[in-house]
């Protein structure tokens, strides 16, 4: 079974609060593309696998899952 999600309240246009920001998009990478992260350093897009990219950082391969927080192209 799997487990609930919350729904997404809406915003109501009396309400004195802001409304939510829309979600950034989501990045896109090709490969051969070469990147950058935060924690493996300089690698190189190998492919690209729905919304996971595999990459190379010279001493390790990664699977790195959308939304990429870490992980910005050169």
């Amino acid at each position: 079974m799997k487990p609930s999600r919350a729904a997404q309240r809406r915003h109501l246009p009396t309400s004195p609060f802001k409304p939510p920001l829309p979600a950034p998009p989501v990045k896109e990478f090709e490969p051969g593309d070469q990147v950058t992260h935060d924690k493996h350093g300089l690698g190189r897009v190998l492919e690209v696998e729905g919304q996971a990219v595999l990459v190379d950082f010279g001493t390790v391969k990664a699977r790195i899952v959308a939304p990429y927080a870490k992980l910005f192209k050169l």
